[in-house]
């Protein structure tokens, strides 16, 4: 288990952490639910840090204490009373230690002091049972156009 894990609110200028992470996460952790085309066209577009996700208020950081970003995610509210969940990811490294957990707690926590109710989430086919384990329901399959003509294969989930 990893020790000194701190959960904060992202700012600007972990871009480049949130970035590496991103980088890191995605291709390894999605690599066994996606075809190669998709890990080759896609996922480098959606493994990219949002710069205004990032100073919104609603992005945080699981750091190690020594200053390496080893999870991240956020929400953004999406209406009646609910919050999206966004860009959730875990160093590949480091995953089953409890950071997601902690990660997604927080969120919690964040969205539920602004009224949120209720949750919604795009995820990834490898995010599946970590969502169902947070208390989150599939409600179904969905394509996410992220280019012309292509779209990334996602599960609509709902807590």
């Amino acid at each position: 288990m990893i020790q000194n894990l701190t959960l904060r609110l992202a700012r600007p200028d972990d871009l480049a952490a949130v970035d590496a992470l991103l980088a890191r996460s995605f291709p390894r952790l999605l690599k066994p639910d996606y075809p190669p085309s998709i890990m080759v066209t896609l996922v480098p577009i959606i493994a990219r840090a949002r710069p205004g996700l990032l100073a919104s208020g609603r992005y945080f950081v699981v750091d190690d204490g020594a200053g390496r970003v080893l999870g991240a995610g956020g929400y953004s509210l999406a209406g009646f009373g609910h919050a999206e969940i966004r860009q959730v990811a875990t160093d590949p490294d480091a995953v089953r230690q409890g950071i997601g957990r902690r990660l997604l707690r927080g969120v919690f926590a964040a969205a539920e002091a602004e009224g949120v109710q209720g949750y919604v989430c795009l995820a990834t086919r490898t995010a599946v049972p970590f969502y169902t384990a947070m208390g989150f329901r599939v409600l179904g399959p969905v394509e996410v156009p992220i280019l012309p003509a292509l779209a990334f294969p996602a599960v609509r989930m709902t807590k």
